[in-house]
């Protein structure tokens, strides 16, 4: 059976290889890069729903190509929530380091939880789906995915996997491990992204 291609609104080498793990043998995803794309596409939205939805459209409306992307946050309790929307520029925002580096966002989630009573946390994955509703109409339709995973920040790096904060984020099904601990395959089994990409392929499968 051929796989169905998919369009992903990234050029992140660590979250395209996570996503074709997953859907491996169902469908085949392409990058920005795979239809021509290099411009660097907005996220200014204050939701991770809103910065899906926005890289989505922007791919939809200037490539004329059905599409998915997705928008990641790291939710700490101790922290009100942050960084939330701000996880991949957490470090950058506080003086440490230049913006997606994860070193530095990492350091800059240490210090602030120096301390802290509470280090329970969850990482949130938001995919918005933009598909044109056929041949003959100019119309699209949109949906959201989400995926969620419970768990807590440990007080150091453990582990050599995974990337961006997965080194100090022990999910709460993994028994004190890390994700950077972690098989591929066992991380995805449970992960944030895992669970809104395993979502987002039972709707397509259903909708085909």
């Amino acid at each position: 059976m051929m796989e169905q291609e998919l369009i992903m609104a990234t050029n992140n080498a660590h979250k395209l290889e996570e996503v074709r793990q997953i859907l491996a043998g169902t469908f085949s995803v392409k990058s920005l890069s795979d239809i021509g794309c290099t411009e660097d596409i907005p996220e200014t939205a204050d939701t991770l729903e809103g910065n899906a939805l926005e890289k989505a459209r922007y791919i939809y409306e200037h490539y004329g190509v059905d599409c998915f992307a997705d928008d990641t946050g790291l939710e700490v309790e101790a922290l009100g929530g942050a960084p939330g929307v701000y996880t991949a520029r957490f470090g950058a925002m506080n003086g440490y380091g230049e913006s997606h580096d994860a070193e530095a966002n990492i350091e800059c989630l240490l210090d602030r939880l120096e301390g802290a009573e509470s280090r329970r946390a969850r990482f949130r994955t938001v995919i918005a789906l933009v598909r044109g509703r056929g041949a003959e109409s100019n119309e699209k339709e949109e949906w959201l995915f989400e995926g969620i995973v419970e768990g807590e920040i440990l007080p150091g790096r453990a582990g050599e996997g995974g990337f961006g904060y997965d080194p100090v984020f022990a999910p709460r099904e993994a028994g004190g491990l890390s994700f950077a601990q972690m098989s591929a395959e066992a991380k995805n089994s449970i992960s944030h992204r895992g669970r809104a990409i395993k979502k987002l392929s039972e709707f397509l499968c259903a909708v085909q």
